[in-house]
């Protein structure tokens, strides 16, 4: 048996679950579901054999034990974090406070490559626009279906992040992907991607059969934002990277200075 880990999150539930549910034939799997900054703490210390992580953690620190799954990743366009405020922000971003959903996401690299800004600290994603609503933070950098959410919260979007680096690269973004332990037998690791790709196609097909699945972990998001989350952060790449994701990945690494 192996363990996969991935994220709560619809994109996630969506991809995995067929796999989780046993609808696929598939490697037997411990599932273990996680927050994104938990999740790239757990392949650091070795605990997952199929981990979903971040492209800044992977890069950064997990390469050496682990490979890249060709599919399961979030990336594309018009999917990047947001960089949101409330209405009366008038700071310099240098001194600004932001709450960042972990030091190793993808996301709080892009905000570094946009500019610099004053403290940062780590709040659990889905509780950054509440801090940041409430006065505990300037600003807040916001993933997944925050950015189908943060005005209800009385927020404003100052920058599209992902747009920033399309614009500067006209790249996709590459936001998360599957890291998958080297010292599997090769044989293993040609099964977690066919599985990955199986358990993705039966979602495409069957979706309302996993729907209990996906909407069981997605808290207290409504469906039609769990739909939205879904069609924007499942696409193409998330079948198989392809070389223009393999370049976006490799242009990261240029960000990372590695």
């Amino acid at each position: 048996m192996i363990t996969l880990a991935y994220s709560t999150c619809p994109n996630d539930t969506y991809i995995f679950g067929a796999w989780a549910e046993k609808r696929i034939p598939a490697p037997e799997a411990e599932i273990r579901l996680m927050d994104i900054d938990e999740l790239n703490a757990l392949a650091a210390r070795g605990g997952a054999d199929v981990c979903k992580v971040s492209f800044y953690a992977y890069l950064s620190r997990l390469e050496k034990d682990y490979e890249l799954c060709p599919a399961g990743a979030a990336l594309g366009r018009g999917c990047g974090p947001l960089l949101v405020a409330r209405k009366d922000f008038d700071k310099p971003l240098t001194e600004a406070t932001v709450a960042v959903p972990g030091m190793e996401t993808t996301a709080r690299l892009l905000l570094n490559f946009f500019s610099p800004t004053g403290p940062q600290t780590v709040v659990r994603f889905d509780k950054i626009m509440p801090a940041v609503a409430e006065g505990r933070f300037d600003l807040g950098l916001v993933i997944h279906e925050s950015r189908f959410t943060y005005a209800g919260y009385g927020l404003t979007c100052l920058r599209d992040l992902g747009e920033y680096w399309e614009n500067r690269t006209g790249l996709p973004i590459p936001l998360g992907g599957i890291a998958v332990r080297k010292s599997l037998p090769d044989e293993m690791r040609a099964r977690v991607a066919d599985a990955i790709r199986r358990s993705l196609y039966y979602a495409k097909t069957h979706t309302d059969e996993l729907w209990p699945y996906i909407r069981r972990h997605a808290g207290e998001m409504n469906d039609d934002v769990i739909r939205k989350h879904i069609a924007l952060y499942v696409n193409e790449f998330s079948m198989d990277l392809g070389d223009e994701g393999r370049a976006a990945v490799e242009r990261l690494r240029t960000v990372l200075g590695f």
